[in-house]
Formats: structure tokens, C-alpha cells, sequence
């Protein structure tokens, strides 16, 4: 099933589960990222990524890095597929989906993209994936343990006063 919104092609896909994907689901999420690879723009590090990201309501977005010449203003692949769902109002995630062109090992997603993703839980599924196919699954837990997350702005902290700055 496929809609049309915002000028964009969503995808959606019909896999019921909460938590684990089919394997039919994860290869198609892993075809949606392959395909989303393509549109990459990165003329400085020749280094193509795409995402797909599958809500919580099996909606998918995708996003591929975009490169700047004031390198740190680029975007990741994950944080623009993930600033796009959130920008649609989606904020629960199941899984997503992450390739590039290496074929002798899995890409990673940086630091700063594995601090975003935590931003939405650290129970949800991130798919790294070669040119073939092929996988490797992993939590978000598992990519950042130990992390720092909404809930640590909560806890109880010691009182201090504007002065001791």
C-alpha cells in the first residue's frame, strides 16, 4: 500500500508484529534504504548512505546523507529519515533500516545519529545492511549503551544557584 503526502512518497508496510519484523519486511525495509542510497549527495566524500525508517504504525520514511562544503552542516541518513517521520508527527519507531556501498563489513551510524536515535527509545531495532542484503540486527541499546536520554533531565539534581557559574 502505498500514499502520497506532502510531495512524498510514504510507504507503508503490512507487518502487524511490535517488536519483530518478518524477514519479509526487514529485506524490503533494507531495499527501501539501498534505493534511498541513490539519491545521496555527497560530492566530498563519495561516501553514499541511505535509511529507512518503519514507525510504530508501519509508515516508512526514508532519507540519505546530504553533504555540505561547510562539512559539519551535512545530514545523515538516519536523521534525515527521522527529522522527516518527526516532522509528520511520527515519534515511535520500530526498526530502521541503514546501507551504504561497503560490502567487507557494516557501516555504523555515527555518534551523533546514535544520540538521535535514542532520542525515541532505546528499545527499537536498527538494521545494518551490505550492497547484497545482507544484515546484521541490532538495538539501539546495543549501538549506545549507558546513554543519556530524555528521562535524565528528570532525575533529582543537586539545588544550585545562577552565581556558582
Amino acid at each position: 500500500m502505498e500514499e502520497v503526502k506532502s510531495g512524498q512518497k510514504i510507504t507503508k508496510i503490512q507487518d502487524e508484529s511490535s517488536r519483530d519484523l518478518s524477514p519479509e519486511t526487514v529485506q524490503r525495509l533494507i531495499f527501501q534504504s539501498q534505493e534511498a542510497k541513490k539519491k545521496a549527495y555527497c560530492p566530498y566524500s563519495q561516501f553514499r548512505v541511505g535509511a529507512a525508517l518503519l514507525t510504530i504504525d508501519n509508515r516508512v520514511f526514508t532519507g540519505c546523507n546530504v553533504e555540505n562544503a561547510c562539512y559539519n552542516l551535512g545530514m545523515c541518513a538516519e536523521r534525515n529519515a527521522m527529522a522527516k517521520a518527526v516532522s509528520e508527527g511520527h515519534r515511535n519507531f520500530k526498526a530502521i533500516a541503514v546501507a551504504s556501498d561497503v560490502r567487507d563489513h557494516f557501516v555504523f551510524p555515527c555518534g551523533g545519529c546514535r544520540q538521535f536515535m535514542r532520542e525515541f527509545g532505546t528499545d527499537w531495532d536498527v538494521y545494518l545492511s551490505h550492497p547484497d542484503g545482507s544484515h546484521r540486527k541490532m538495538t539501539v541499546e546495543e549501538l549506545l549503551p549507558f546513554s543519556f536520554g530524555p528521562e535524565d533531565l528528570s532525575k533529582k539534581k543537586i539545588p544550585h544557584t545562577p552565581n556558582e557559574y
